[in-house]
């Protein structure tokens, strides 16, 4: 090894290029058994952001499914997820262009099912027996009315002209239909406005005719402060399901009438329900369930025996497990860990045999480990006694140390959602900041998932409020253990994380920086202006509107801008129809008439998170570039200058 260089923190060189970020990582999700093949669906940043769906043959010969001029993504509560279903080698997808449902078999060209129509379909069910799918559907054939959400059927040997035969109706939001093993049965969850899936779900069984008509619904689970989790029929006839009825996601299973929770721990076994298609167990041949569930921010893996309770832990070198199924002879998922990006798993239970099919960057696994910075979970202290959680990233690069008596920048993340949390994988986007000689802290705020109901329910009411003492308490409580400099620490998120970014910055003065990415500063206008998933979502986590509108306008950064006095450099998607773009518009208006330093950074063809690799490069290094300026120190790296007014 050879002697390390000193340098300000900040400009130390690192392999962890933007250009390689983008070039060698994909996104990957959904893995799922078909016979002895497997399929998994990739996300190209290299092809616009393409989602191609491949499959892995038992001699590991791999192929791309989805031919060229097609993209594997529905627009579902535009979040999406759930967007295939694959049979005996046929496959069924929503494409994103038209939103159409082609079926495509083995050797054939897609062709549709649905008609060219303002329908959307997404979380497929397969019901061989009559020759159908049952998904859910949202029509926005009504115009400027909110788009009405159902459960269909379409037929597999429609010709482009099914826009679905109505099974169920009359709940604002479906999810997960489950047809049983022999089709004579189907379960299904369901929710209404003002609740988010995570707060409020029902979970249904209703049985199936012969001809597939519906009788009654019984209901099985859910209800006022009740989540309901990924249903799912086991080979006796029993309906599985998460719940967190006792503050833990837990597992049950429903069975004669009666729900039975299978082994009670202090452990989520469920997430929340951003997108559809999520799984966190699956049922194996043998009628055991594999099953991943978090503990403290960590993931771990599981046989449970259903007749027994009994719970066995797998080892394995992953600390984030999701998209758990049965696969051929085991079972499969989405693992990562600090050291290893994500990758496609094969386990075989019984002798606990791994392979990894696919990793979401190879360039990863062939970085000198010195480059990378491993996290330490941290809890804190902060407000009302209380204590929180982060994952915290020191400064590392092979050749470089800092000067003495110098201590590293700080940057910390604060997480989307915001009901979500920070993940323990190796992320590249992170080992940019820590390989360049800045330090991280990616902050799980009270209101985040993987430590309870009780923690969940933090941000109730106090959203503006609670995530941003929290993201505060991390940082000082870093820089009081001397790991990191007070006087230069930034804020940085996505989405709602935006939002906590600029309230933390408006109505605190703990940061000297920010970068919004997509946030929201406005929140009546989320409120007023935002699709129909999230219609309602600030009810809880601010107030009903208009009933609490002085609250949104107190708590809303847009209207403080006096208060403000640290420069912010923002992101946004010009297509992005979640948090549309005049919510950083106005906020870089305001800045700018204030003198202070700001940089605006828009992107055509761009919505609600970036996925085009050009742009996801630009992102990482404007914003690099923004912190080289604010903060004093030159990135080795060769930038094109960002635009910064004021400065």
């Amino acid at each position: 090894m050879t002697d390390l260089r000193t340098a300000p923190y900040g400009s130390w060189r690192s392999p962890i290029t933007a250009d390689l970020i983008v070039s060698e990582t994909i996104g990957l999700g959904s893995p799922v058994g078909d016979g002895q093949d497997i399929c998994w669906l990739e996300m190209r940043p290299m092809e616009g952001g393409r989602s191609v769906l491949v499959r892995r043959s038992p001699g590991g010969h791999t192929q791309d499914v989805t031919p060229a001029g097609f993209n594997v993504r529905t627009r579902v509560h535009e979040y999406g997820g759930g967007a295939f279903a694959v049979r005996e080698g046929v496959v069924y997808f929503a494409n994103d262009t038209d939103q159409r449902v082609y079926r495509q078999g083995a050797e054939d060209r897609p062709r549709p099912i649905t008609p060219a129509a303002a329908l959307r379909y997404a979380d497929f069910a397969l019901d061989p027996a009559r020759d159908r799918l049952i998904c859910v559907r949202e029509d926005h054939r009504g115009g400027g009315r909110e788009p009405e959400n159902c459960l269909v059927s379409l037929s597999v040997d429609a010709d482009g002209n099914d826009p679905g035969r109505v099974l169920v109706l009359g709940a604002d939001f479906y999810a997960s239909p489950q047809v049983d093993g022999d089709g004579s049965h189907l379960a299904w969850l369901s929710w209404d406005h003002p609740d988010m899936p995570w707060g409020s779900t029902r979970l249904w069984v209703a049985e199936l005719d012969a001809a597939g008509e519906l009788g009654q619904p019984v209901p099985v689970a859910g209800g006022p402060g009740e989540s309901v989790f990924e249903p799912r029929w086991g080979a006796d006839g029993g309906l599985y399901f998460v719940s967190d009825r006792t503050g833990w996601w837990n597992l049950y299973r429903w069975r004669d009438g009666d729900a039975e929770c299978l082994h009670p721990m202090e452990a989520e076994f469920g997430l929340p329900q951003w997108v559809f298609g999520m799984s966190t167990y699956a049922v194996l041949g043998d009628g055991r369930l594999a099953c991943a569930y978090s503990r403290q921010g960590r993931w771990e893996l599981a046989l449970l025996d259903p007749a027994s309770g009994r719970l066995t832990a797998i080892e394995t070198p992953c600390t984030s497990i999701q998209g758990v199924a049965a696969g051929p002879g085991g079972v499969l998922f989405i693992g990562g860990s600090p050291g290893e990006p994500d990758g496609v798993v094969h386990l075989y239970p019984d002798t606990r045999a791994v392979s990894v099919l696919r990793r979401s960057s190879s360039v990863a696994l062939d970085l000198d480990l010195d480059y990378i910075s491993r996290p330490e979970a941290i809890e804190f202290p902060t407000t009302g006694g209380r204590t929180a959680h982060a994952l915290y990233y020191r400064p590392k690069n092979a050749d470089y140390r800092g000067p003495g008596g110098e201590r590293p920048p700080l940057l910390v993340k604060s997480h989307g959602g915001p009901t979500a949390a920070a993940s323990t994988t190796l992320n590249l986007a992170t080992q940019y900041w820590t390989s360049r000689g800045l330090a991280v802290v990616d902050v799980n705020y009270g209101g985040s998932t993987g430590y309870g109901r009780a923690y969940r329910e933090r941000l109730d009411g106090q959203w503006g409020v609670v995530d941003v003492d929290d993201c505060v308490q991390a940082a000082r409580h870093l820089a009081e253990r001397g790991e990191v400099d007070p006087g230069r620490m930034a804020i940085r998120g996505s989405s709602a994380g935006g939002y906590t970014t600029l309230a933390a910055l408006t109505f605190r003065d703990a940061f000297q920086a920010g970068a919004s990415h997509y946030g929201i500063s406005e929140l009546e206008s989320l409120a007023t202006d935002t699709h129909k998933f999230e219609a309602r979502y600030l009810d809880r986590l601010v107030g009903p509107y208009p009933e609490a509108r002085a609250l949104y306008q107190a708590r809303s950064p847009i209207h403080f801008t006096e208060q403000l006095s640290a420069p912010v450099i923002f992101f946004q998607g010009l297509e992005d129809r979640v948090v549309p773009p005049n919510q950083a518009e106005k906020m870089v208006a305001a800045l700018r008439a204030k003198g202070l330093p700001v940089a605006y950074v828009p992107f055509d063809g761009e919505q609600h998170g970036f996925r085009q690799a050009a742009n996801i490069k630009r992102a990482l290094e404007a914003e690099l570039y923004f912190y080289g300026r604010v903060f004093g120190f030159s990135p080795a790296d060769a930038i094109d200058p960002v635009p910064i007014e004021n400065l």
